[in-house]
């Protein structure tokens, strides 16, 4: 009886799928001179940063983000409208793969539409009413471009000039033959840069003055150069579809194994929760991190912009007072180096486990912006174009743009894992379980990004996917791996449908 009455006394740890029930014990012995009142003026430090990249992502126009939007969106109109006059030249199996992936043409067409809608409102530059004119000519509403064009003739120089290209474009009937077609001919080559805008007006005034050798010379090139942008664009495809398939082989082989090797991906041990006390971890965390926002602004406020190597640096220099704080009070007491902590070193003979989980993450990463992309459609919802345009990786130099892909698939990768996923989300796996965890962290790791609703989500999801990754292996490289290969993609496609 009174075993009996002593068991009933044991209070029996009670299952949660919020809080973490059993986090291994601390190893070591760590300080406690971390001053209550500090921690909250680091809080707050950090509430402040945080909702200051909010305020400044919601208040500061996009189009003020970007040096000479005009120049930028033009650029990137024109090539995404060769890319889809190459598909239409493509085999049919090819388009139906490529418009599987991509997404509706469609869909683009009206994006562009609204992004220089948005630009005309704002921007005094004549080419920019034209170019909207001769896409919306394009996309099917002819009456609208020629009601602009209309409008135009009473505006003065230069749109009124402007205007008569339009209606010789697009208005109904034959083109005037003679000195007509030759001067808008001329006001073309003057006025409208090479590319898209330039080879529809000129296609479109050969076909009304009816002149067949000109028609034959000008599609001729460009389809050369339409067929040249969507082979690069092709390529960049390709290694997406192929990472696809090879990755979601791999998820299928981890779901099916999952009872049966339930470590299958295991790197590294201990992994998460680590063994150092969540209090102290989260000193650290507010301490470095308040750090590393206040360094942020004085890099913003005093760095020279066209600084690319120092601006490059910021992103390591950030982070340093986290990571020294965390070796200091965390991986040093608990008789740690980075490697062993953040289970960087895994050894040659567990490489292939390395390699397939890297495939897993990024197949998962790419079919959720698959998702997304289709989910997204249908309501009109979509990045603004200012969050992925960078003119360092588009036109800027070599040497400025070999910086700039250092610092998105080098730096980048390595410190923000190191950041959010090694520390913050490994010290919230002490308090919580893997999904409260991992989406608090990821919330965090997005809302620095300072993107809009899709851009939220985006990093969110990715984020998401990196702790999981790191939750599987007990290592921090597949995560890393996994950052890098994205934004490696990420910059690819930028440089080869902008740049190259």
């Amino acid at each position: 009886m009174e075993t009996e009455a002593a068991a009933s006394t044991i209070s029996l740890p009670t299952s949660s799928w919020w809080f973490e029930n059993n986090p291994p014990p601390a190893v070591g012995e760590y300080s406690n001179r971390f001053s209550p009142i500090v921690s909250v003026l680091t809080a707050l430090v950090l509430v402040v940063a945080l909702s200051s990249v909010v305020w400044l992502s919601a208040s500061i126009p996009k189009l003020e983000r970007v040096e000479a939007p005009e120049r930028a969106l033009a650029l990137m109109v024109s090539r995404i409208m060769d890319v889809q006059e190459g598909l239409k030249r493509a085999p049919a199996w090819q388009q139906t793969l490529f418009s599987w992936i991509s997404g509706d043409n469609e869909v683009e067409r009206a994006q562009a539409i609204a992004w220089f809608q948005e630009l005309a409102d704002l921007s005094d530059e004549a080419l920019v009413p034209l170019q909207l004119a001769v896409l919306q000519a394009e996309s099917g509403h002819t009456s609208q471009a020629l009601l602009l064009a209309h409008e135009w003739r009473q505006a003065g120089e230069p749109l009124s000039r402007l205007a008569a290209l339009v209606i010789g474009a697009y208005g109904e009937g034959p083109l005037p033959g003679g000195e007509t077609f030759e001067t808008l001919q001329a006001e073309l080559a003057d006025s409208v840069p090479a590319g898209w805008f330039y080879d529809r007006l000129a296609e479109r005034l050969a076909q009304r003055a009816n002149d067949q050798p000109l028609l034959y010379t000008i599609r001729e090139a460009y389809a050369a150069r339409v067929d040249r942008q969507f082979a690069r664009a092709r390529v960049i495809t390709a290694v997406e579809f192929a990472a696809m398939i090879v990755g979601t082989v791999v998820l299928i082989i981890f779901w099916v194994t999952r009872a049966r090797v339930p470590n299958v991906v295991r790197l590294h041990e201990p992994g998460v929760p680590p063994p150092w006390p969540g209090g102290i971890g989260a000193a650290v965390l507010l301490r470095g991190g308040a750090i590393g926002a206040m360094l942020t602004v004085l890099f913003l406020l005093y760095m020279p912009q066209e600084n690319a190597s120092l601006r490059a640096l910021a992103i390591p220099l950030t982070n340093l007072p986290l990571l020294l704080l965390a070796y200091q009070y965390l991986f040093r007491p608990a008789r740690m180096t980075f490697d062993q902590g953040f289970g960087l070193e895994i050894g040659w003979a567990r490489s292939g486990r390395l390699i397939t989980a890297v495939l897993a993450v990024i197949a998962a990463g790419l079919w959720g912006e698959w998702v997304m992309d289709r989910m997204a459609e249908p309501l009109h919802l979509t990045n603004h174009w200012t969050e992925w345009f960078d003119a360092d990786l588009v036109w800027g130099p070599s040497s400025l743009t070999a910086i700039s892909l250092v610092e998105y698939v080098a730096f980048a990768p390595v410190f923000e894992e190191l950041a959010f996923r090694g520390l913050l989300f490994a010290i919230l796996r002490r308090k919580f379980r893997f999904l409260p965890a991992a989406l608090m962290s990821a919330s965090v790791f997005a809302i620095a990004h300072g993107y809009g609703l899709v851009g939220f989500i985006s990093v969110l999801w990715s984020g998401l996917l990196w702790a999981w990754i790191y939750e599987k292996t007990g290592s921090l490289l597949p995560a890393i791996l996994a950052h890098a290969m994205n934004n490696l993609l990420v910059c690819l496609s930028v440089m080869a449908l902008l740049r190259w």
